[in-house]
């Protein structure tokens, strides 16, 4: 009997979301017409591969045998439709790159060019949100984000590790000192980042993790409105040390006590479908050099979407008060 390729897609893409309404989204079709499709491939073959109907979906043993094999089938496709199209010697590539980090934004798009000097990039700049956002609505190819969120739809490569370094105007009483203790918080305005913000997320974190509550914060939104709300003496702000380059009118120092919560990694990440094609091989080749860069040791990590998930999960349960 043979296999119908459209209703393996419909099966994979439903188990990848764990959701018709996603997958249906996620494939631009009806929910009804991918949940015929679903009906047809456990009706033609006399199986059940889900355990209901009702989100989460949960699939049954053979559902997962099924799963296991239909991600090496749609990654392979994948491979190939990339050699065919890069086939006579048609290597140029054309790069939709999403970020939230600006500083290896921008290298890892030299690194690439470097490589592949007639590429074409399009690089979009966002929130780690909005990143996800375009990166599973394929807007973009690839994305950087900070610590994200486990997923078996995305495939993760780390590209850097740092840690958080609070910022001060030049003339600050405290900015001659050789640490920044955290505890000086109480007496400070502190800017933050929109609620959406990894960098947010990772300053209230570490800010929890300390008790410590700021004297009051200002909501800037941006990197760049609070580099120049601090240098306007507006208050202090936190950044990753790679991220707060040289200015003369202000001063980053190291944070006490140094805590895990301050620490942020960076990956590469790119939808799971797609991880073995030419493009993305020759991104994560290029991301490879970028990666000497860290300022913390990266461990030598190479992550899938599962490994991903059971390591930002084990890393919440520790941090968690």
């Amino acid at each position: 009997m043979s296999v119908n390729h459209q209703h393996l897609r419909a099966f994979h893409t439903i188990a990848t979301e764990g959701s018709i309404s996603r997958a249906a989204r996620r494939l631009n079709v009806a929910q009804p017409t991918l949940s015929q499709q679903l009906k047809a491939l456990e009706e033609r073959h006399q199986t059940a591969l889900f355990d209901g109907r009702k989100p989460p979906l949960r699939l049954t043993a053979f559902g997962q045998q099924l799963f296991d094999l239909t991600q090496k089938l749609f990654v392979a496709s994948a491979a190939i439709d990339s050699l065919l199209r890069d086939s006579e010697g048609r290597m140029t590539l054309d790069v939709r790159l999403g970020a939230d980090s600006p500083f290896f934004a921008v290298r890892l798009a030299a690194a690439i060019r470097d490589k592949n000097p007639t590429s074409a990039i399009r690089l979009r700049m966002g929130n780690a949100s909005e990143t996800f956002s375009w990166l599973k609505d394929r807007q973009i190819d690839i994305g950087i984000v900070s610590d994200p969120p486990g997923d078996n739809a995305l495939a993760y490569e780390p590209l850097f590790s740092d840690k958080l370094v609070v910022a001060l105007p030049k003339d600050h009483p405290m900015a001659a000192l050789p640490v920044f203790p955290l505890a000086a918080l109480a007496r400070e305005r502190l800017l933050i980042r929109e609620q959406a913000s990894r960098t947010r997320k990772a300053v209230e974190a570490m800010l929890l993790a300390v008790e410590v509550t700021p004297g009051e914060t200002m909501e800037l939104h941006t990197r760049e409105a609070i580099r120049e709300g601090v240098a306007a003496g507006l208050g202090l702000g936190f950044f990753l040390s790679l991220e707060c380059p040289p200015d003369s009118r202000i001063r980053a120092l190291p944070i006490e006590p140094d805590v895990s919560a301050s620490h942020l990694t960076g990956y590469v990440v790119c939808l799971e479908e797609r991880r073995r094609t030419h493009l993305l091989c020759n991104v994560i080749d290029a991301a490879a050099e970028l990666r000497a860069m860290s300022p913390l040791p990266l461990h030598g990590l190479g992550l899938t979407a599962a490994s991903a998930a059971r390591r930002i999960a084990q890393a919440a349960l520790e941090t968690a008060p």
